[in-house]
């Protein structure tokens, strides 16, 4: 039984047959996969697959063998990971760790549950600020906040990327920091 399981826990890369990033599958679809002749292993991870019959490189990047068409997706979801990904689990108002959410404009004065009016925020900040802007209790945002953008995003959402992968998104070598990926692709 321990052969199923990968060393690695980041998953596999899916990469369409024109080589363009389309997800990320866990290592075990990605064998299935491969063995099914659906895609070939482009890049081999750590470990070994094993079963009765057979010994499989764990796969860490795969690539389908047909065209899948996949419709492009123009929105980002808007998940309170995401927003602690883009915004490196910092506190907005003032740069401690991060732990609650945090509408600049509120909701209930008619702020939208966008990106540009979501941060991440330390409770305590949260709740000095209640029902207020930043600019009624004095205070600024040290970056604000924009919809994270490129290929990255869309692929791989909040995950942390397999330095391995860094190629096939666009990505480069040394910073493959999941906190960084928009300002990577923008």
């Amino acid at each position: 039984m321990s052969g199923l399981r990968p060393s690695t826990s980041y998953g596999a890369l899916v990469l369409n047959a024109t080589y363009e990033p389309m997800c990320v599958v866990s290592v075990r679809r990605a064998a299935v996969l491969v063995l099914a002749a659906k895609a070939t292993a482009v890049s081999d991870g750590d470990g070994f697959l094993h079963s009765a019959r057979r010994v499989l490189p764990t796969p860490c990047v795969v690539r389908l063998t047909r065209y899948v068409r996949v419709p492009y997706r123009a929105h980002i979801g808007m998940t309170r990971r995401a927003i602690f990904a883009r915004d490196r689990g910092v506190c907005a108002y003032c740069d401690g760790p991060a732990e609650t959410i945090d509408h600049v404009l509120p909701r209930s004065r008619g702020g939208p549950h966008a990106w540009e009016n979501v941060v991440a925020a330390c409770a305590r900040c949260n709740h000095r600020k209640g029902d207020r802007t930043p600019a009624e209790m004095g205070w600024r945002l040290r970056t604000a906040p924009v919809a994270p953008t490129g290929p990255a995003w869309r692929v791989l959402g909040h995950r942390t990327p397999d330095p391995r992968w860094a190629s096939w998104l666009g990505l480069p070598a040394q910073r493959t920091d999941p906190l960084r990926l928009g300002e990577a692709t923008a």
